[in-house]
């Protein structure tokens, strides 16, 4: 044990001299998805979730229902249509849910953008096959999904409680390269810590190094976002992406900090810069001041999704809730 605490002392110390954040965030993520071992249970770090004993197939099942959201969102916006309906129903047989919303993006004004949405909609296409055969007739299927740009969509109303637009104004993701952006943004940071918080603590190792792949994907696609609203030079761009970090502060919460495991009272950012000349620093990668990526539990992911700060079981994307035995931000 102390050999072990010896090393994560000396990795610390290693990040600790290269990270540097700002210091005016607020909380995002906290402590990691709880899971149980093979037919064994333990509980969820999360206090409020504790006692709550769950499997590994029910912390992929949370998975599938975000990459279900994801996977539908980019192919919309890439070809129109989304999953497939063998793509969407339960390990059992069950039809999936519906998709309220979604179009395809004419991409014919910033082609770039357009290569990037084809390969992560095919990545989360993947995803998708890859969790529901993992988890064969366990496997959930698809709730209904909200991914509509009207003035009633779920998109709208993010774009409303962050102040991108205006209460009366409306946020189409479908209707530019930039708004695909933006609305990217809204979903890759929280896949991305979604996964860092469940993988530690699968007890499956087949699973864990899968989780650790899909992780590693959600942050490759994370970062393209990243990179190139900010690669546009914009500043309202900028000014947005931090506007959706403070809505997601907002919606999950003030955790206690733990530098070591990636939790904090800080830690949601969007893409703002510091310094100014030869000093000017990206903030590309959000990270805390170890360097580290943070962690979400389910909660907190449901809180964002269902765009609800409070006690919650449905609403804002997944309009119904989630499908699964985590479906509750409590």
């Amino acid at each position: 044990m102390q050999d072990v605490r010896a090393e994560q002392d000396q990795l610390i110390e290693t990040f600790d001299g290269r990270a540097r954040r700002r210091a005016d965030r607020r909380a995002f993520f906290t402590a990691a998805l709880g899971v149980a071992a093979a037919g064994s249970a333990f509980a969820y770090a999360d206090p409020a979730l504790a006692q709550t004993a769950v499997t590994d197939n029910d912390v992929l099942n949370f998975a599938l229902n975000l990459e279900y959201l994801e996977a539908q969102f980019y192919l919309y916006a890439v070809n129109g249509s989304g999953l497939a309906s063998t793509l969407t129903a339960s390990g059992s047989g069950a039809a999936g849910g519906t998709v309220t919303g979604g179009a395809q993006v004419n991409f014919s004004g910033d082609p770039l953008v357009g290569a990037y949405a084809r390969e992560i909609a095919e990545d989360e296409r993947a995803h998708v096959a890859f969790l529901r055969t993992a988890l064969g007739s366990a496997a959930v299927a698809m709730p209904n999904i909200n991914i509509s740009g009207d003035a009633n969509g779920a998109f709208t109303a993010a774009a409303r409680a962050a102040g991108v637009v205006g209460a009366t104004e409306t946020f189409n993701p479908y209707s530019s390269p930039t708004n695909f952006l933006l609305g990217a943004f809204i979903f890759e940071d929280v896949g991305v810590t979604a996964y860092k918080g469940a993988a530690p603590l699968l007890s499956n190792k087949t699973f864990l190094e899968a989780a650790a792949g899909i992780l590693a994907v959600e942050a490759y696609h994370a970062a393209i976002v990243r990179t190139t609203l900010y690669s546009k030079g914009v500043q309202g761009l900028i000014d947005a992406t931090e506007k959706i970090s403070n809505a997601r502060d907002t919606l999950d919460g003030n955790p206690t900090l733990d530098a070591v495991r990636g939790i904090g009272p800080d830690d949601d950012q969007g893409i703002a810069p510091s310094g100014s000349g030869t000093t000017l620093t990206a903030n590309l990668a959000p990270l805390n001041s170890n360097g580290l990526a943070y962690s979400r539990t389910p909660g907190q992911v449901l809180n964002i999704v269902y765009l609800n700060a409070g006690t919650a079981t449905m609403g804002g994307f997944f309009p119904n809730g989630v499908n699964g035995n985590i479906k509750s931000t409590t």
